[in-house]
């Protein structure tokens, strides 16, 4: 068995032989690498990686700026601009049901992929490249569809068509490869950090979160239609375009170049010592991560050897055989089957993140609606140039200042979590999130006036950092305590360990099945009711059964 330390590796006897010395082979390790302290974590414990400054720990947060700022300009437009081109009320929630379907197929497959990723640049960095393309695309389309259809085409009927398909695309992708991001994103900060780092990390997760939704419904919120730069542009979108896409792609840049990604590897010269088939890829052939291809296989050490790497590679247990398990993970069936036989901890984490994210996108999805149809008692389908329509934009605008305190109030609470977590525990905080929430819209749906609308967009912000922060801490603990049992049972087989990437897609999921539930539902309940106000009522409701849930079974 090779020890993998700082300096060089060292050579076990045989392990029916006793240990009476241990072998040095020379090594030019070049660059030392920081994964490992000491020799004994290599042996007896799970490989930490060192400690992350702040800064870097900013920059990998970053990118959760960028999207939400994104995302926020998305959740402020997306239904004017759908029923500005055209498109029939009844079909408008449509929107949500199309992308959240390929998701919730695609992300598991996505997220184990993502675990076994060979690529020189890692195995989480070039999915979210790919995948923060992909948004830029669809934010292209989403704002920019109807005015291009307008300048190409005549014909009015034809361009009401085609600019309903392209905002309709641009909205699909953008929103497809926004949600697909996250999984990847938390799995990147899980591998190249220690536990505590972690949870430092998703802390300026959670608060860079609330800072970018601020900014971005900040920039809804103001009239750049008669400002220069609305003239120099062309209109109001467009200089929403402009500002979205610089922030995303410079935050974006940030992000992929914060913290330096280990690539995995399959070392094919060593198919007799699995667990060594999948390594972390150091600088130099022989840092860290090589492996002397002559050494004698070591069955009776291999798994306390992999228990040694389990943490920084983050692997799913098909690593150990992958020979054997190479194309099961691949296949479909089998990756929603890991799902579906997930322990019973992990089965309600999901549902309550379920439950949560439906709630918090029947009224994030709807809320500049909600103000401009009923507190502002405006008209989307009036003419652009009548007096209705101008109080429904009013309306619309109103409600980014709303979803702007919304964001402010998410990252001022994301502090208030660490004052809270020592008295109240991780489920006590996701219970009050939840419970808050489903209050405030309840009153909202209640009261529907300016005043008390604007004053409990503050219990938005409260729910968004409960579904940022809260489900993964979870994650990271349940890794963290099973890590703790494979230690104490190191001469017992090992229980079945499951990747960070398979697990942060599987909570990915739920967000996309929350979609799918809003998107499918949503617009029937509205046509049933005859009022938008119907959709902060479903929302309160969700959110107490949501709590509920938390109280009983977490």
């Amino acid at each position: 068995m090779t020890l993998l330390t700082e300096d060089q590796p060292c050579r076990f006897s045989a392990p029916d032989s006793p240990v009476t010395s241990m072998e040095h082979y020379p090594v030019d390790s070049g660059q030392k690498e920081d994964y490992l302290d000491s020799m004994e974590p290599a042996v007896f414990g799970a490989v930490e990686p060192p400690k992350r400054s702040r800064g870097r720990l900013i920059m990998h947060g970053m990118v959760m700026f960028g999207r939400e700022f994104c995302y926020a300009v998305e959740a402020a437009f997306v239904t004017p601009v759908l029923l500005s081109v055209g498109l029939p009320k009844h079909l408008y929630s449509l929107v949500w049901f199309i992308s959240p379907i390929l998701g919730f197929i695609l992300q598991p497959v996505i997220g184990s992929a993502s675990d076994f990723c060979r690529s020189p640049w890692g195995r989480r960095r070039p999915y979210i490249l790919l995948l923060g393309i992909m948004m830029l695309v669809g934010l292209t389309l989403f704002l920019n569809g109807d005015a291009v259809t307008s300048a190409i085409l005549e014909d009015r009927n034809v361009k009401r068509t085609w600019a309903i398909v392209v905002v309709m695309f641009g909205v699909v992708m953008f929103d497809f490869a926004a949600d697909f991001i996250d999984g990847p994103i938390k799995a990147y900060l899980f591998d190249v950090c220690s536990h505590r780092d972690k949870e430092r990390g998703l802390h300026y997760h959670a608060l860079l979160t609330g800072l970018g939704g601020a900014f971005g419904y900040l920039i809804g919120a103001m009239d750049w239609g008669h400002s220069a730069l609305g003239f120099a542009l062309g209109s109001e979108y467009q200089v929403i375009y402009f500002f979205s896409s610089l922030t995303w792609g410079i935050f974006l840049t940030m992000h992929l170049f914060s913290i330096p990604e280990k690539p995995l590897i399959k070392d094919h010269g060593s198919d007799s010592c699995p667990t060594a088939s999948l390594l972390l890829e150091g600088p130099h052939h022989n840092g860290y991560g090589a492996v002397s291809k002559e050494l004698p296989p070591l069955p009776e050490m291999r798994q306390r050897s992999f228990s040694a790497l389990s943490e920084a590679n983050a692997v799913t247990p098909s690593a150990k055989q992958p020979n054997s398990e190479g194309q099961k993970r691949l296949s479909l069936k089998s990756l929603l089957s890991a799902m579906i036989s997930m322990p019973s901890h992990y089965r309600c984490l999901c549902v309550t993140h379920l439950l949560g994210w439906t709630a918090f996108l029947c009224n994030m999805l709807f809320f500049t609606d909600f103000m401009g149809q009923i507190v502002y008692k405006g008209n989307p389908y009036a003419e652009h140039n009548s007096t209705s329509y101008a109080t429904y934009e009013r309306g619309v605008e109103v409600g980014c200042w709303g979803l702007c305190i919304n964001a402010v109030s998410s990252a001022l609470y994301s502090y208030v979590q660490r004052l809270l977590l020592p008295y109240i525990g991780l489920k006590g905080l996701y219970f009050l999130g939840y419970f808050v929430f489903g209050l405030g819209t309840g009153l909202i749906g209640l009261f529907p006036n300016i005043v008390a609308t604007l004053t409990l967009c503050s219990v938005f912000g409260v729910m968004s950092s409960t579904l940022y922060t809260i489900p993964f801490n979870l994650i990271s603990e349940y890794h963290k305590a099973e890590e703790e049992r494979r230690k104490l049972s190191s001469d017992e087989p090992a229980p079945e360990s499951r990747g960070t990437g398979m697990d942060c897609a599987a909570l990915t999921c739920m967000v996309q099945l929350a979609q799918v539930i809003v998107g499918a539902g949503l617009g029937a309940l509205v046509n049933v009711a005859g009022s938008v106000i119907v959709v902060v009522i479903s929302a309160s409701t969700v959110s107490l059964i949501g709590c509920l849930f938390i109280a009983l079974f977490m």
